[in-house]
């Protein structure tokens, strides 16, 4: 993988998205990031994402987040 966050974050998502990573996995990617090299908008995308994680909220609503995020991540920066 880069060593760019944000290309890690990326990846970390599409692989969520394509059901290649778990909910655990995703959390332990999204804990391990490097937000404070990641634009404003960036983190705030990506600290929301966690939030939405934790929450009891359904899997719609956390894939709106992921791919929201997703979106963050590639216009930021």
């Amino acid at each position: 993988m880069s060593a760019n966050p944000e290309d890690r974050l990326v990846t970390l998502l599409s692989h969520w998205l394509a059901r290649h990573a778990s909910n655990e996995e995703l959390m332990r990617g999204l804990d391990e990031a490097e937000i404070e090299a990641l634009e404003p908008e960036q983190a705030t995308a990506v600290k929301e994402l966690r939030i939405e994680l934790r929450s009891t909220n359904g899997p719609a609503e956390l894939e709106m987040v992921v791919r929201e995020t997703l979106e963050a991540l590639a216009l930021g920066g």
